[in-house]
Formats: C-alpha cells, structure tokens, sequence
C-alpha cells in the first residue's frame, strides 16, 4: 500500500507504527548511517528496525522480495529501507514483503510496472525481457573475477544499461550480488573434453541451455527444487549453481566434484516502479538512488560471508573443488564464441568495452 498524503488514511497508518515502535524502543531516533559493522555475524534486519524515526510516514512503500528474511537480499532490501527512513527522517517508509508473499518474481515485476508494487529485487533473467542489453551481462565467461564485474556495472556500462529499460514501467536503482556459478558432477571432470556426453541440469532458459550444448554436454531443464533427485536418480551427471545454493540444497550430497569454471556472474537488480518514481521530490530521488548504492555495498559484504562459509562447511563435508589450468579454462571461454553472436551480436561493442576493462580490474 502506497500513501500520498491523505490525512485519514496517515492517521490510521500511524496509530499501527506509533504502536510497533513502541514495542521496539531501541529503533526510535537512533542513527542508521553507518551500517552494520562487517563481522561474521551482523545484525538481522527486519521491518521493525527499519523504522528509525518515531514519526508519522508521509509514504508508505511496498518492497517485494521473494527470499527468506535472513537471505543476503532480503537483508539488503532492510537495509534500503532503514536508510531511507532515517534520511528522510521517517517520512518515507518503506515495508518489505520477504518469502514470496506479494508473489513470485515474474509477477510482482509486472505489479511494479504499472504501480501495485513501489519496489523490487529480481534476478536478471527476469528482467531481459524489457531490455534485450541487458542480456550482455548474462554471457558466460564475460567477467574474469568479481572485482571486474563489479567495474563494469558500478561504473558507464552499467549506468547504460540501467538506462536501456526507460519507458518500460521500471527503473533500475543498483546492482545486488548472486554469487558465481560453476558446474559440480557424480565424478570429476578436469577438461572440457571430459563434459562430452555428460548431462547437465540447468535452469529451463536457452541461454543456459545453448551454453552446455557448446561445451558438448547434453542440457537437461529441471526446476530448482528437483535437482537433488535429478541427480539421485541418474537423470542428470550434473548441475551449476553458486556455492551457496549449492550448499542450501546439499547437492554435495550427490554430486561431491566442484569444478571452478565460474562460468556465469549474474548480478541481480533492485528496482523502483516509475509510478512511484515520478511522486517522488528531486530530493527524495537523489535519496532514494544513494540509499540503494549503500544497501548494494551491504548486500554484496553479506553475500561474499555466506558465500564463503557454505564453500568451509561443503569441503569439510567432503566435496571434492577441482580448478581448471588457464589453458584448459581458455578452452571453455573459446566455445562461447557462437553463443555470444547469437544473442547479443547488435551489443559486441559493449561486449569488448566489458573484456578491455579487464586490465583494470584490481588484483
């Protein structure tokens, strides 16, 4: 529910926060500048600490998100929240709806687009769509490391394609962290002469698809949730995902070889719907747009934490992580090459922009 300054309806609102604040004293007029310190364990967020100033909200927002609260995302969406509110000094608030509760990702886009929804985080498949740019940032093996991908999308490239979605109902506000995808298989695999004939489980997406027939594996589409079994059954020698997810759904379970191809980077997108963008004051803009850079920052610290723990605890369960020599990695890159003219031969120019900025990619 979105407010716009009507008298009765804020009255009604604000009797509900004034009262949630005070069961939640420690959230009233403290200072949400500085976020959480970057330890093992920082603090969960949720809509109660969201709430900095103890005040009556002149815009109530809705945010979308459709992991569990404790998800890296969903703890930058608090975080995005609890920004805006202490910068606008509790005029905005804004409530965000975790486990899927306004609905999945494909449909609470299209709500965003014409204004049911004011916010919402969502993968980049989700989103091409309404930008056919925006799947060059989808190409396998286009970034050498996160530290580059992250140049190319806080920086012009990504500004560019942020701006390739205007007049589509949505407005792109920063970048969020999902991880880096490898594939992991039943047995080792230590070349890409070795993933001839295997099968592979990936999402139900032709990109992805394209890409395991290229390097000469057999592409099998299964949802996420059947993947375990896929694989306990013998329909599939393997899947890909990030090391998180990987872990989440103990696929080291039955399939304990991780190859370190990272073959895709895929960034996730945090959204504002250009109705609710155009009752918002140049300033309340310019707010929302430095709030969403920060909670990007927070999101990534706690992505790369999970990330790095689910990796501790698979290896210590066993599962076996095997790297590719520079040569044979040069090998998988090389069978893309078809993949990337099929999908994004009219965007080649932003394609070689993105590899020359690989150079100045940090250490």
């Amino acid at each position: 529910m979105r407010l716009y300054r009507h008298p009765a309806r804020v009255r009604s609102l604000a009797a509900v926060i004034l009262l949630a604040c005070s069961l939640f004293t420690a959230c009233a007029n403290k200072t949400a500048s500085e976020p959480a310190r970057e330890s093992e364990d920082p603090q969960l967020l949720t809509n109660e600490t969201t709430v900095v100033y103890d005040t009556v909200p002149e815009f109530v927002f809705t945010y979308a998100e459709n992991q569990t609260e404790d998800f890296p995302t969903t703890q930058g969406a608090y975080r995005f929240a609890q920004l805006v509110n202490e910068r606008t000094e509790g005029r905005i608030q804004i409530r965000v709806y975790a486990n899927s509760q306004l609905g999945d990702e494909n449909s609470t886009l299209e709500q965003v687009r014409f204004g049911g929804i004011d916010f919402v985080r969502c993968s980049l498949p989700t989103v091409t769509p309404y930008s056919s740019m925006s799947r060059v940032l989808m190409l396998p093996y286009l970034y050498t490391d996160a530290d580059h991908m992250w140049a190319v999308l806080d920086g012009e490239i990504g500004d560019t394609v942020a701006s390739s979605f205007e007049n589509t109902g949505i407005i792109p506000l920063s970048w969020y962290d999902a991880g880096v995808r490898n594939f992991y298989f039943t047995d080792p695999v230590y070349s890409l002469e070795e993933m001839k004939g295997l099968v592979i489980r990936v999402q139900p997406n032709e990109m992805m698809e394209d890409m395991v027939r290229l390097l000469g594996a057999e592409a099998l589409p299964v949802s996420y949730e059947n993947v375990y079994s896929a694989i306990q059954r013998g329909d599939a020698d393997g899947a890909e995902n990030n090391w998180s997810s990987y872990d989440t759904m103990r696929h080291n379970e039955v399939a304990p070889y991780y190859l370190l191809d990272e073959h895709m980077r895929l960034p996730e997108i945090q959204i504002i719907s250009s109705v609710t963008w155009e009752q918002l004051s140049e300033e309340d803009k310019e707010i929302i747009k430095e709030c969403s850079r920060l909670s990007a920052q927070y999101e990534r610290m706690l992505w790369n934490s999970r990330e790095e723990a689910a990796r501790e605890r698979d290896l210590a369960a066993g599962t076996v992580e095997i790297t590719l020599s520079e040569n044979e990695k040069q090998k998988f890159h090389d069978a893309m090459e078809p993949l990337y003219q099929k999908y994004c031969a009219e965007y080649m120019d932003i394609v070689e922009q993105i590899r020359s900025l690989r150079s100045d990619s940090p250490d």
